[in-house]
């Protein structure tokens, strides 16, 4: 069978495929076997069509595919770019946010410094023992007030064989050192050569104080005049009692300069209590006295620079052998001074320290736009 077509075969004798009809047969035979042929022939031309137009229809469908593949590909790495970019956006949020953080943190500690600082400042000041004072002077306005000045106090170390000089006029004192060698007579044919220098001393130009509240101590002040020691003895008793709202005391000293008195307890959390109270009444002398309790204020130096400081009207005579008594040589030493032939004038003090011996000389801040001692 060829597709769906029986065979069959044509059983002819001799004699019939000789005649006619055998061939007229056979001819018929044959164009079925032609139409049959061609049957398949178209058939097989249809299937081939068909897959052709089935290949060229796989082939549209693959390039499809291929196109959206791409798209799809460029799509995602299109997405994804936007993705990175949205997450470097963010980490880039995030670091600002953090560096926004650490400085709004930076910025809490300074102000809680500065809270500290000025809390501390307010104990300071209100540590600061209440003197009764009275005022005798104008008022005026601050535009016409004066600058607060303090009075230095210097220790200057004298080496043996010298002496100092301070003369009333700075011009003289000018004189000497420009002169710088001096022949001192000390009567007869003695003398001696005496060299005049500069005095020059170092001086604070700039101290900083840092101020703390001590946990341990507090400051005793509008106290009674009375025995130390029984004032001492009293006052330690009564803030060593926890229903006065003390605790164990370990010292207590009395500020002799001030007239006030330091207590220390042994815990650090007594003080605070104390002071935040500020007013308590202690027996003493027979009766109940009301004191002030305020802040003990512990110092320390966290900046300090000095330069040197030049006296304009005194000056330093090296080379003094050791000839005579001591207070007869300073007597000479004044009398050459101040004669203006000699290139001085009136002396306001001498001291002379003899060779072997150490003398300290205190400087002492003299009116305003004036280094002198």
């Amino acid at each position: 069978m060829i597709n769906g077509v029986k065979d069959f075969s044509l059983v002819t004798s001799p004699e019939f495929e000789e005649s006619l009809e055998g061939i007229q047969a056979s001819i018929n035979s044959f164009k079925k076997k032609y139409e049959q042929i061609l049957e398949v022939q178209k058939e097989l031309n249809d299937n081939r069509e068909d897959a052709r137009e089935m290949t060229v229809k796989y082939k549209q469908r693959i390039e499809k595919l291929k196109d959206d593949i791409i798209k799809d590909q460029q799509t995602h790495t299109k997405s994804l770019a936007n993705e990175k970019k949205k997450l470097a956006k963010h980490e880039q949020e995030e670091r600002e946010l953090e560096e926004e953080i650490e400085r709004v943190k930076v910025a809490v500690k300074e102000e809680k410094d500065k809270l500290l600082h000025l809390k501390q400042e307010a104990d300071v000041f209100a540590a600061v023992p209440e003197r009764k004072v009275i005022f005798k002077g104008e008022a005026a306005k601050a535009t016409n007030s004066q600058d607060f000045q303090m009075e230095a106090h210097i220790v200057y170390p004298m080496n043996g064989g010298t002496a100092l000089v301070t003369f009333e006029e700075e011009v003289v004192a000018k004189k000497i050192l420009v002169t710088k060698k001096h022949q001192v007579d000390l009567g007869g044919d003695c003398s001696i050569c005496v060299e005049a220098r500069l005095v020059q001393l170092i001086v604070p130009s700039l101290v900083e104080i840092d101020t703390q509240v001590c946990p341990h101590r507090i400051l005793i002040s509008n106290l009674p005049k009375m025995d130390t020691d029984t004032l001492l003895n009293k006052l330690e008793i009564h803030f060593s009692k926890s229903k006065n709202g003390g605790g164990e005391v370990d010292e207590c000293e009395m500020l002799t300069d001030s007239g006030t008195v330091v207590l220390t307890f042994v815990e650090n959390n007594i003080a605070s209590g104390l002071t935040d109270i500020e007013q308590h009444e202690v027996k003493l002398q027979q009766k109940k006295h009301k004191v002030r309790v305020t802040p003990f204020i512990n110092g320390k130096i966290t900046d300090f620079k000095s330069k040197m400081s030049v006296c304009p009207r005194t000056v330093l005579l090296t080379g003094i052998p050791v000839v005579m008594e001591q207070d007869t040589l300073q007597d000479l030493l004044e009398i050459h001074f101040q004669k203006s032939s000699n290139g001085g004038g009136e002396i306001e003090a001498l001291l002379y320290n003899p060779m072997g011996e150490q003398t300290l000389a205190q400087f002492e801040t003299v009116p305003p736009n004036s280094e002198e001692e």
